[in-house]
């Protein structure tokens, strides 16, 4: 894959489709590709952070354990950006993700991503709020899950 294609790939992404072209060259240009096989995992839960991952084809499962083991809560495909919650916050990871199919993805670093966000101010206002739209949607899920578990209990 070209860096005109990764650049084209990033721009896709909801956290970056508003970010200034020059600036997605450059994270396009310091990323690595990387491959995980089938059942390979990308990140697993309770790990320390040190890179996010946008997906270039291929599928991922996000699971999260719990006291009842392990339980898939979302699929992941084309790019999808995964693990940039724990790069950003300094929390372990929250999920495992584990490559469904084969997945060809770009590693974009923790130092890669703080250093684009203090170079370019608007970038970080993007991801803060592309977040914070997720977290609204995660907050709707929850009120609608937690009112259909009031009617049926």
């Amino acid at each position: 894959m070209s860096i005109k294609q990764e650049v084209d790939l990033l721009r896709r992404i909801p956290l970056f489709e508003n970010i200034d072209l020059a600036k997605i060259k450059l994270l396009a240009f310091a990323s690595e590709r990387i491959c995980f096989e089938q059942g390979h995992e990308m990140c697993r839960q309770g790990e320390i952070g040190d890179a996010a991952y946008v997906i270039i084809d291929g599928e991922a499962e996000v699971s999260v354990e719990g006291d009842k083991g392990s339980t898939v809560v979302a699929t992941l495909g084309k790019n999808a950006f995964v693990g940039e919650i724990s790069i950003l916050t300094d929390v372990p990871r929250t999920a495992t993700v584990t490559a469904k199919t084969k997945v060809e993805a770009l590693r974009i670093t923790k130092e890669l991503f703080y250093r684009m966000i203090s170079e370019f101010p608007q970038m970080g206002l993007e991801i803060m709020r592309v977040l914070s739209m997720r977290l609204a949607d995660t907050t709707r899920d929850l009120t609608e899950a937690r009112a259909k578990l009031n009617t049926t209990g």
